[in-house]
């Protein structure tokens, strides 16, 4: 076998439920010398443990429990597991309310190929939660929790290199005393309440992109479940992430799941059903968790139809030095504390004009070598639009003239009234019935006559219900009717999802309504429930209520962390405060 060679030396530091920042020095990226597309990632904390890609191939190493001065390698696809499968929850671009899938899975590696789907790179700052269940089993050692997770974190980004896509660690916590939240009941459940608990506890805590949770629990055939397209949403950015067993030899599989799961909030739907190219039998976002490291050219795709759709803006903020926990190490691709730059690799570095190889400085004459206030290693001009308006609750920002980062992303507040005051804002977006139904059905469909929503979401079946919880649907009452399942008119097609849905249409008087179902699994809703925030009545929005229900309830204005005055009556949020 060909020598490794580590180009990356990923020194993480690590914040605790106390705000406590932990050290260490023990983790590695690297590549296999002489062969294209490879990528190891190995921890040295307590003996050699990681995983290699090769070509064909890829390779797992651990120390031998009974010698640990002793290595065992194997192939990760003579790894096994029990059959399992993952839940999606997805939402619209307009940031609607997800769906979930249900998926089976057997454990199996294959080839390896890089792909960059878009030429810039994008961060993932990503923020792992472990239960107490999982601390336990570690026998309360959060050292030992401590370094798994970074572990986990280092193989997840291993992953997500091929498409050109970094997944920064930027904070851990361990529930040490008791799960602030309840663990028990159906994936889908423990979704809501854990997206919930991150939107009111975490958010302003620790900024960060996605959160994960991991279990240590079995939801029976269910090994996971996300929101999608929602890596920048406050409100819905994370999943679950579910395994009962969990030793080393599990660890590269279990990071395929949780590579799924994060690959839903980047927009990525099942390959099952779809004509996608995929290097082996099954890629990472196969409706089986399959221990697979290739994403299929169907991924790519919903990943960049993510980016173009909705922006990812969150995903074009290069990670802060402070905020990564990184420690200063030059060739990492990662702006460190006391680097100017960093390019990365040599081959990589050839490319870059404005970054000095090896030195992480800017060459003589360069200000600057990244960001979106950079050009041709120089600042734009202040004033310069960095971050255009994507919404009329979203406001643009501009480059200062002195700085290569883009200002921070601001936007009106949650419940100032937007489109002439039929809708309010949330979460930066303006919502209403009309731009969700674009949203599924095409440009030319529009809401359906409030008649359609009371009379078929209260039926409480799969095509009208205002939610569900352990079956069977929940029937709207007629106050609540315009929260429940969307209902649309001049209906021409479904845009935006890859599955086929079931459709349904319904004639009240003189109205058509459309509804539909996009069958993704018995556990979970799916996208065509009304966004939240969305009117629902005077000074009244939608909000999800109790456990996989919603209601129609009173508008509130979200409080404002950092905020200034837009005019006397408006306030305007930052998202380093709460990222929309």
């Amino acid at each position: 076998m060909k020598c490794c060679v580590f180009v990356c030396l990923q020194v993480s530091y690590i914040i605790g439920v106390n705000g406590t920042d932990h050290i260490d020095h023990c983790h590695y990226r690297g590549f296999v010398q002489d062969m294209e597309g490879s990528s190891v990632a190995m921890s040295i904390c307590n003996g050699l443990r990681g995983v290699m890609h090769l070509t064909t191939d890829s390779y797992g190493i651990e120390p031998l429990d009974s010698a640990p001065d002793q290595h065992l390698l194997y192939l990760l696809r003579d790894v096994t597991s029990q059959p399992q499968g993952c839940g999606t929850h997805q939402h619209e671009p307009s940031n609607a309310t997800g769906h979930v899938q249900s998926e089976p899975v057997e454990v199996h590696h294959g080839e390896h190929r890089r792909r960059a789907v878009l030429h810039k790179t994008h961060y993932v700052e990503l923020l792992l939660v472990v239960d107490n269940d999982r601390y336990n089993y570690m026998n309360q050692n959060q050292t030992a929790v401590r370094e798994e997770m970074v572990q986990l974190a280092n193989f997840v980004d291993s992953i997500y290199m091929q498409l050109n896509v970094r997944v920064v660690l930027v904070g851990l916590e361990i529930w040490t005393h008791q799960n602030p939240i309840s663990t028990e009941g159906e994936a889908g459940e423990v979704l809501s309440r854990f997206t919930q608990w991150r939107e009111k506890e975490l958010v302003p805590r620790r900024r960060h992109d996605s959160a994960q949770l991991i279990l240590k629990k079995s939801f029976g055939g269910t090994a996971g479940m996300a929101f999608v397209s929602t890596v920048c949403s406050r409100s819905h950015g994370g999943g679950i992430n579910a395994v009962l067993v969990f030793g080393q030899k599990i660890i590269p599989a279990f990071a395929s799941i949780v590579a799924h799961e994060l690959g839903h909030n980047l927009g990525m739907n099942h390959d099952d059903g779809r004509t996608c190219s995929c290097p082996v039998d099954a890629c990472i976002m196969n409706s089986g968790t399959t221990g697979s490291r290739n994403f299929s050219s169907c991924s790519a795709d919903d990943f960049e139809k993510m980016i173009l759709m909705t922006g990812g803006m969150c995903l074009m903020n290069i990670p802060r030095p402070d905020e990564a926990y990184s420690a200063p190490f030059c060739g990492n691709g990662l702006v460190d504390v006391g680097e100017e730059c960093d390019c990365g690799s040599e081959k990589e570095c050839e490319e870059d004009q404005c970054c000095e190889f090896k030195t992480c400085k800017l060459k003589s004459w360069a200000q600057c070598a990244y960001g979106e206030c950079c050009y041709n290693c120089r600042f734009l001009p202040g004033g310069t639009v960095c971050r255009s308006s994507e919404d009329e609750c979203d406001l643009p920002e501009y480059c200062n003239g002195s700085s290569p980062i883009c200002q921070s992303d601001v936007f009106i507040q949650d419940g100032q009234p937007c489109r002439n005051q039929k809708a309010y804002c949330y979460n930066g977006k303006c919502q209403y019935h009309d731009k969700q139904c674009q949203a599924l059905f095409g440009v030319k469909a529009t809401a359906a006559p409030e008649i359609c929503f009371k009379e078929v979401n209260s039926k409480g079946d799969r095509f009208g219900n205002c939610g569900y919880q352990n079956f069977p649907f929940k029937k709207c009452e007629s106050r609540n009717a315009l929260c429940g399942k969307l209902q649309c008119s001049n209906v021409q097609g479904v845009t935006v999802f890859g599955k086929v849905p079931s459709y349904i249409t319904t004639r009240i008087g003189g109205a058509e309504c459309y509804g539909v179902d996009f069958n993704l699994g018995s556990d979970v809703p799916d996208p065509g429930m009304v966004n939240e925030g969305t009117k629902c009545g005077d000074n009244k929005v939608r909000r999800t209520w109790g456990e996989g229900g919603c209601r129609c309830g009173a508008t509130v204005r979200s409080p404002c962390q950092n905020a200034y005055p837009r005019s006397e009556s408006l306030l305007i949020c930052h998202t380093l405060a709460l990222k929309a």
